[in-house]
């Protein structure tokens, strides 16, 4: 089986560092993208199996990212998480309106992070 691939998307250091730190530590391949632009190009490059995607970005937002990517046949298989300050119900709506499989509000256990993403790598897509 191929290692999965995850791609973090946050204009934060601090929580790129971190969630790259845990992503490792659990045996995944991790690319980074430190905003919507960087995300834009880095998912019409290649397919990952997770995306943890941040929504506000200072120039495309996770929601726009999340579009892309499901307009892209090619990436279907691609399962997307939010993870956002933005905790409205309004803001979760709207993320799963983009195509999100999960949105979990910051700040999120990290324990918590990585058990829903084994759960969705196990999921058939």
């Amino acid at each position: 089986m191929n290692t999965p691939h995850i791609l973090i998307v946050d204009d934060e250091p601090n929580i790129v560092m971190s969630l790259e730190f845990l992503m490792r530590k659990s045996g995944y391949q991790v690319s980074i993208a430190r905003n919507g632009t960087e995300a834009l190009a880095a998912v019409d490059e290649q397919a990952f199996d997770v995306v943890l995607l941040d929504v506000m970005m200072p120039d495309v937002d996770g929601y726009q990212v999340c579009r892309h990517l499901r307009q892209r046949p090619d990436r279907a298989g691609t399962r997307v998480i939010f993870l956002s300050a933005k905790s409205k119900e309004a803001d979760i709506q709207k993320g799963y309106e983009a195509g999100a499989d999960l949105y979990i509000p910051k700040p999120f256990s990290t324990r918590q992070l990585m058990t829903m993403v084994k759960n969705l790598l196990n999921m058939p897509a």
